[in-house]
């Protein structure tokens, strides 16, 4: 199937100039070097590019910094690694705030950023928008509009996820317009809720454009994701005349889309990537990725880094070396302790295909121990708390003291999350954790050369809870469980499974890695985590009922005090959002709007523990944007003014 090929156009050249500042110098160039005439897109094939073009703006998702500090920082998943350039995102300091100042280095998220270029998106779907007499062609007229509404439904969802109530801008801008009020966080979701139903009613089944392209069954997930939003507890305040008709309307949406496109029959199918547009890319479940590949002509201004980020660091051990083929570890997103003990991690297959616990030794050397390239490098064993195998005093890096059973080897780095009952995972440092592996792309020609996988926006296993969800809020508990359980029984190892078997996209590099030797290997640690015999069987993670939910959940939830059905059963569900979604990007948002961001964040990230109140549940309006405007009459505003245009707190 071919992918959607878009172009980078100079139609961004008229964005909306919300923000005056850019996020790098040299954008007008870029974008100007390849500018159309404003002319162009008076014409129906102007108005196609554009379309195509729309596609580009969703890229940014998938681009440094921000991509990882908006979404996975401050939450129970994930902490801060080594590298601290944004974690104030993490941390809540003083210094995030409508100008985040004071970080370790210039790479920092700021909140102008996703503001910024939302609004730069949602400017280019206003022009298709409100230019729709000029289509001769019905069906291009009514599958180009329903792109548009999609992107700017999109977008001022993830504006309304972070921001609350922002500036609904719906006719196009070119030129600089300086005078906007802020609509409320209803007014900003029931644009939304308009958008993403005309995208719905607009949209096709199938891929026009090739892989890639917005779809019907993608306006329905993103519908009722903008509808679960509006349900949630971030807008209790004024959606209790939504809330019935907007929950049977998630689970109508959610049905169609589960059954138009279908879960991959194994969870590790989405994340055993081989190469640009492999068939991990093509799956039916992937309703929505930026789309990149390995041609430098289309890469645009934003280019896949994710990869880099929730990679701890090996390249500094005993025997090793950074490779293409190892990862790029900047060591960004550090696991936290509940990240791990969340999953089931003998019957749960889905630990073991999201996260790398063994590298192969790839700079041996010469060493007194025999060990050779190819040989097991470094080892993460990812044990329960009352596992007293071990002694961590006698582990770590360069400790050369752990026998590898299968090769009767020293293991020349062995890391462990407990000894003696305490965790001891990040003895060594921030940059010791076990890495989330699902973005690892080994497809690219140098170190640090850009991604070239696409990057997973939507797929149906979040449609199933977000279908859980709704059920969970109309009070149908036991219902819930039986959608999670149809998640749930995708991530059971199968009969004859090989348990230990890891696959990531590393082994894109190097024609598949076996010579010469690397880094990567396909191989977990499994059987030396969770100290079982070898089993082939399959596993159970069936639930019977909402009253006796499954030991890791009920540990989590004892840890947070957690009680009553509702809440009960709200938090499983974010907790099956991590086993199912974890590091996916979403986790921010899901814990705001939710507002169980203080309570998670207080009890399992202990460097946002100290900060973390109910005005994080928003972020900061940039200052940038503010500083900018004027009243209607030109006239600037003052500082009371300005500050009732922020959120509070900041």
């Amino acid at each position: 199937m071919n992918k959607i090929k878009y172009i980078v156009s100079g139609m961004l050249a008229l964005s909306l100039m919300l923000g005056i500042n850019s996020c790098s110098d040299d954008f007008l160039n870029e974008e100007l070097t390849t500018a159309y005439s404003t002319d162009y897109y008076d014409t129906q094939e102007g108005l196609n590019d554009l379309a195509v073009a729309l596609y580009g703006n969703i890229r940014y998702h998938y681009a440094y910094e921000w991509a990882y500090g908006t979404t996975n920082y401050g939450t129970d998943e994930f902490s801060v690694g080594t590298d601290l350039t944004s974690e104030m995102w993490n941390n809540y300091d003083s210094r995030l705030a409508p100008y985040v100042s004071g970080a370790a280095n210039k790479n920092y998220p700021s909140p102008s950023h996703l503001w910024d270029q939302m609004y730069y998106g949602i400017n280019s779907a206003n022009i298709i928008i409100n230019s729709e007499e000029v289509f001769t062609d019905a069906d291009l007229k009514q599958k180009c509009l329903g792109e548009a509404h999609f992107l700017r439904g999109y977008n001022y969802l993830r504006l309304a996820m972070q921001y609350g109530g922002v500036v609904l801008k719906l006719e196009p801008t070119n030129t600089v317009e300086r005078y906007f009020e802020r609509n409320s966080a209803e007014e900003t979701v029931a644009q939304i809720v308009s958008d993403l139903q005309a995208a719905y009613d607009l949209l096709p089944e199938e891929e026009f454009r090739g892989k890639g392209t917005f779809t019907k069954p993608l306006a329905a997930h993103m519908l009722a994701k903008a509808l679960l939003f509006r349900c949630s507890e971030r807008n209790d305040e004024w959606n209790s005349t939504y809330v019935d008709a907007d929950l049977d309307q998630i689970i109508t949406l959610s049905d169609y889309v589960i059954t138009a496109r279908p879960l991959a029959s194994d969870y590790g199918d989405i994340w055993d990537w081989t190469g640009v547009d492999c068939e991990a890319e093509l799956l039916p479940e992937i309703l929505m990725a930026a789309q990149f590949n390995a041609d430098a002509s289309t890469s645009g201004r934003f280019m896949n880094r994710t990869f880099c980020y929730p990679i701890a660091q090996y390249s500094n051990l005993p025997l090793m070396s950074r490779t293409v083929a190892g990862g790029l570890d900047f060591q960004r997103l550090r696991t936290t302790e509940y990240g791990c003990n969340v999953f089931d991690r003998v019957n749960d297959s889905r630990f073991w295909k999201s996260f790398k616990t063994k590298y192969r030794v790839n700079n041996a050397g010469d060493n007194e121990y025999g060990i050779e390239n190819g040989d097991l490098g470094v080892l993460y064993i990812i044990n329960n708390k009352d596992d007293n195998r071990f002694d961590v005093s006698e582990l770590g890096e360069g400790s050369f003291s752990y026998v590898d059973p299968n090769t009767g080897k020293v293991v020349p780095n062995v890391f462990v999350n407990y000894s003696n009952g305490e965790w001891t995972a990040q003895n060594s440092g921030n940059n010791r954790f076990v890495s989330l592996s699902k973005y690892e792309d080994g497809s690219r020609t140098a170190l640090k050369a850009q991604g070239n996988r696409d990057g997973v926006l939507a797929r149906t296993g979040e449609t199933y809870l977000i279908k859980a969800e709704a059920l969970v809020r109309q009070g149908n508990f036991q219902q819930a469980i039986e959608v999670v359980n149809e998640l749930r029984a995708r991530a059971e190892f199968d009969e004859g499974e090989d348990r230990a078997h890891h696959a990531d996209g590393s082994q894109a590099a190097n024609g598949g890695l076996d010579e010469p030797y690397d880094a990567y290997t396909n191989r977990s640690s499994y059987y030396e985590s969770n100290n079982i015999p070898e089993t082939t069987a399959a596993s159970d993670l069936q639930i019977d009922s909402y009253t006796s939910l499954p030991a890791v959940d009920e540990a989590i939830l004892n840890e947070m005090g957690i009680t009553g059905d509702y809440n009960r059963m709200l938090h499983f569900i974010l907790n099956e959002r991590s086993r199912e979604l974890f590091g996916e990007f979403l986790r921010w948002d899901d814990l705001a709007r939710t507002e169980t961001l203080i309570v998670r964040a207080k009890t399992f990230n202990d460097e946002a523990s100290e900060n973390v109140d109910e005005h994080h549940f928003l972020r900061p309006i940039p200052q940038s944007f503010i500083d900018g405007l004027t009243n209607d009459d030109g006239s600037e505003l003052t500082a009371e003014q300005k500050s009732a245009m922020q959120n509070p707190g900041y």
